[in-house]
């Protein structure tokens, strides 16, 4: 008589879910292409999380970028939309229902050229989202030409400099006054792990840039961001790790060189330094610290800048707390009277 040994059971969050219930559909990408290994970190961040795969709205713009988030999370809600056109979607389901995490898929193509006027107002606004840009410094879906994100004397396959000076997303949303703003590198799960994790639990506009090396057109030696180009110059500012609120209980958070800062529903992200004594919540440092990267060369990572307290797009527009698609009819239409007062209000 012969017996086998049962499969053990998949891991499960407190949801009851597995992590093979936050993917998606089969990737279509270039195999080792950087983008898969962010997908990958989305669903491990998410499972790990809680996250409700029904109550999260994924949406992108046009390029390899924007065909990521059909590969995670199959429950949640998903719109693809025109290039550059992904943050007034996004602004639009944010005010719709406020009960939904919005995660945004974009390139630097879709976000630093045709898309770059609704980030800046998506970040103007606040808009309760996570924005991942997903950054090789190419158009990688029509023959791998420059982005504006490209490094000066950057060379293409083929053999052509780029001589423009490239426009560093991270200092423009720092700039604009995102309260969340990192870096990271596809290569480093870890890291990115933790930093997808800090903004699925941050309320307001989290904004991440990930350099995502394009395995077919800009992972040569002559790329500025190639594999291993990335991976010779990464700084990390710190060891970076997040504490769920539900978890505080049994993690004890570090003490002596590490800074804790709290969000405002309990959880935590501590920061160890490694290169420096790096304060995120220092906008002016954080500007400096990624020019003087620039200048030497380097990939500054890590969460560079952290303003747990800033007003979202909700408290600007005063919303209810009800989401608007689960407002009666007579919510919607408060009558002539509120009308009246309103309009009154903007004479």
């Amino acid at each position: 008589m012969t017996t086998t040994t049962p499969t053990p059971a998949a891991p499960t969050n407190k949801l009851g879910l597995t992590r093979q219930d936050y993917v998606g559909s089969k990737s279509t990408l270039c195999p080792g292409c950087g983008h898969d290994s962010i997908t990958a970190q989305i669903i491990t961040a998410a499972y790990e999380m809680n996250i409700e795969g029904h109550r999260v709205a994924k949406m992108s713009g046009i390029g390899c970028s924007s065909k990521s988030p059909a590969y995670f999370l199959s429950q949640a809600w998903g719109f693809n939309s025109v290039h550059g056109r992904m943050p007034s979607v996004a602004t639009g389901a944010a005010l719709a229902n406020r009960g939904l995490t919005n995660i945004g898929v974009s390139g630097d193509g879709d976000s630093m050229s045709i898309g770059i006027g609704q980030l800046i107002h998506m970040i103007r606004r606040n808009v309760p989202m996570i924005y991942i840009c997903e950054d090789n410094g190419v158009y990688g879906l029509t023959k791998g030409q420059f982005s504006a994100t490209a490094d000066i004397g950057s060379a293409q396959k083929h053999g052509s400099i780029n001589e423009l000076p490239p426009i560093d997303p991270c200092s423009l949303a720092i700039e604009l006054g995102c309260g969340f703003v990192a870096r990271s590198f596809s290569g480093d799960p870890k890291q990115l792990n933790a930093i997808l994790k800090a903004a699925m639990a941050y309320k307001g506009t989290a904004f991440i840039d990930v350099i995502s090396p394009c395995v077919t057109f800009n992972n040569h030696d002559s790329s500025t961001k190639s594999y291993k180009n990335v991976k010779d110059h990464d700084m990390p500012l710190h060891e970076l790790g997040f504490v769920q609120f539900s978890e505080l209980e049994q993690v004890e958070i570090p003490a002596g060189e590490a800074k804790t800062v709290t969000f405002p529903d309990g959880s935590k992200v501590v920061f160890r330094a490694i290169k420096e004594d790096y304060d995120p919540s220092d906008r002016f440092h954080a500007i400096r610290a990624l020019h003087e990267g620039l200048e030497k060369g380097e990939f500054v990572t890590g969460l560079l800048y952290l303003n747990p307290g800033k007003p979202t797009l909700h408290d600007h527009a005063h919303l209810s707390q009800t989401p608007l698609v689960e407002m009666d009819e007579k919510a919607i239409k408060p009558g002539k009277a509120v009308l009246d007062k309103l309009m009154a209000e903007l004479a």
